[in-house]
């Protein structure tokens, strides 16, 4: 069994958290130190430590995401000017926390994806 994460006891509403968007396998909520004006991290419902853990059972919640991320993205009012999605894979990525999740960016110019060297 996969272990219990900090997204599942939002999930589960077991911790407060400022949820914008739930069904049955997808939950979206606010960041808790935004990076910018929107920043909303969508996760699947099921816990999925990381991308490399993804299966090909998994395909159907992640174009879920997606659309879920659209949606939001329409709904926060960042669709036209643009908006980045995120989604950091181990250590060297800065993952924090192991239960796969999307941030959605939006509100602002971005600038650089990756800082050039």
């Amino acid at each position: 069994m996969t272990e219990d994460t900090l997204f599942s006891k939002i999930i589960r509403r077991e911790l407060p958290a400022d949820i914008v968007f739930q069904d049955e396998r997808v939950t979206a909520f606010r960041d808790i130190n935004p990076q910018a004006p929107t920043h909303i991290l969508i996760i699947p419902n099921k816990v999925i430590p990381s991308v490399n853990d993804i299966t090909p059972e998994d395909e159907g919640v992640l174009g879920h995401l997606f659309v879920v991320a659209r949606q939001l993205a329409e709904q926060e009012g960042i669709a036209e000017d643009g908006y980045r999605l995120l989604v950091n894979c181990g250590r060297h990525a800065n993952q924090e926390v192991f239960h796969l999740h999307m941030h959605l960016f939006g509100g602002r110019p971005l600038g650089w994806m990756v800082k050039p060297e």
